[in-house]
């Protein structure tokens, strides 16, 4: 047995909210390959606005989870989806506070727990968390998956308040602070200063787990005649991620010949805006190209990207400071990308470091039109750019994994003489493209910052 560590996360199967739960079970999954046992306090069934079934095999074996009570405000307290704005302080689901403490209180005392993990988006994890380690004194390690800025409901204040002042708390009182990319800890540093020294952020990317890849099908041959197929598959957004662009570009193409539905199909998976891009579409003459496909699950999706010619990823400069999960499973993959991503991006700089894609402006439609004719003569002609598979492996959750038991083992151990608020790391951490840490951000480039942590 290993030591224990108690995971807060409200994420987490039968939740169907996306794929933020991905992380926590992969890191459940692995932990104990590095010395340490997890112990998973979630909410029950009860508080997600939507659940689906739990695939066998899904919750690692052996891995223990426990729930407890929680509503969502919206749901339980709302009428036509209105509710008052001070029960979402600092979330929908504050209501999970209490009786997780108390769980939490009687899974510590059993386990004998060594450390305390909690994840975001929902920042109530993070107050729970918080209240544990206050009363048992464990060490803490506090998980911002997306900035906090752009996790908030902005059209309740109350709540846009309550996590700004979280916010502020954990990054105070947090052993360690972990994001998923070097913008989103970089942004940090620089309006929390006193975070941003002594080495107390980090970064430990999603990745992707190599147990969901295991039965892809195998790359079908290329057939002359059958039209190439790109693939988007995720969630789009009219700001951020917008395929309007692309989509003139792709007519503008049609319209003088270079491509056509007997050289090309584009399939839209689960854009989730499907009445307004069928609009674009439809006005655009381009409906015998584009396709908008409904969702499926987790391995039909990955088997449908393995299987097309080409994959498309959005990603505008808006969103610069995080990366989409869906870019660890097409590195993973393998097929080439077509990014319309922002170049300075974090986004950006994972594909040029694992090779494989064809970087595009977002939103300069002629620029888009020459990278996507020669992108698909690329493939026609089998020369499109190929990822390093080498470069690839350390993208895994496996290994974001043993970053993070890295940093269990340095907050978990008491302070040797001269250790003080010091960050080593591993001689894998050190060299992993899934882990930054910010030795660096001392008061160089933080001077005349006037946001300090809240006293």
């Amino acid at each position: 047995m290993g030591r224990a560590v108690l995971v807060i996360a409200f994420h987490f199967p039968p939740a169907a909210m996306g794929s933020g739960h991905l992380r926590t079970l992969g890191f459940a999954r692995y932990l104990p390959e590095f010395g340490w046992d997890p112990i998973v306090m979630s909410a029950r069934a009860l508080a997600y606005p939507r659940t689906a079934p739990v695939a066998a095999g899904v919750i690692p074996e052996g891995c223990e989870v426990h729930r407890t009570f929680a509503l969502d405000a919206r749901r339980h307290f709302g009428i036509d989806g209105k509710y008052p704005g001070f029960l979402a302080q600092p979330d929908r689901w504050i209501s999970w506070w209490p009786a997780a403490v108390s769980q939490g209180l009687r899974l510590i005392r059993r386990h004998q727990v060594r450390a305390i993990w909690s994840t975001y988006p929902i920042m109530t994890a993070h107050c729970i968390a918080r209240t544990l380690s206050g009363i048992t004194k464990l060490p803490w390690i506090a998980d911002f998956r997306d900035p906090v800025t752009s996790s908030v409901e902005a059209q309740n204040p109350f709540s846009v308040a309550s996590q700004q002042r979280w916010e502020r708390r954990v990054l105070r009182d947090a052993k360690r602070t972990v994001f998923t990319t070097p913008g989103a800890m970089r942004d940090c540093a620089e309006r929390y200063p006193e975070a941003g020294r002594g080495g107390r952020l980090s970064v430990i990317g999603n990745g992707y787990d190599e147990a969901a890849f295991v039965d892809l099908p195998p790359v079908p041959p290329r057939m002359d005649g059958r039209p190439l197929t790109l693939l988007h598959s995720g969630l789009l957004y009219p700001e951020g991620r917008d395929p309007a662009p692309f989509f003139n570009a792709l007519a503008r193409l049609k319209s003088v010949g270079l491509v056509g539905p007997a050289q090309l199909k584009v399939v839209l998976r689960a854009s989730g805006w499907e009445g307004r891009y069928q609009r674009d579409i439809d006005s655009l003459g381009i409906a015998d190209i584009v396709s908008l496909a409904p969702p499926v699950g987790n391995g039909e999706a990955l088997a449908e990207q393995a299987t097309a010619d080409g994959l498309l990823l959005f990603q505008g400069s808006k969103f610069d400071r995080q990366i989409p999960a869906k870019v660890y499973e097409y590195l993973r993959v393998g097929r080439p990308v077509f990014a319309l991503v922002g170049p300075d991006g974090d986004t950006a700089s994972v594909l040029r470091d694992v090779g494989g894609a064809v970087i595009a402006p977002t939103a300069d439609v002629a620029a888009i039109a020459q990278h996507l004719s020669e992108f698909v003569l690329a493939l026609r002609e089998g020369r499109a750019p190929r990822t390093r598979p080498e470069v690839v492996s350390r993208y895994s959750r496996r290994e974001g994994t043993a970053l993070l038991a890295g940093l269990l083992d340095q907050v978990s151990r008491p302070n040797l003489p001269g250790e003080g608020g010091s960050s080593p790391t591993t001689a894998d951490a050190a060299t992993s493209p899934m882990h930054v840490s910010n030795p660096e951000l001392s008061d160089a480039g933080t001077e005349g910052q006037e946001h300090e942590l809240e006293p």
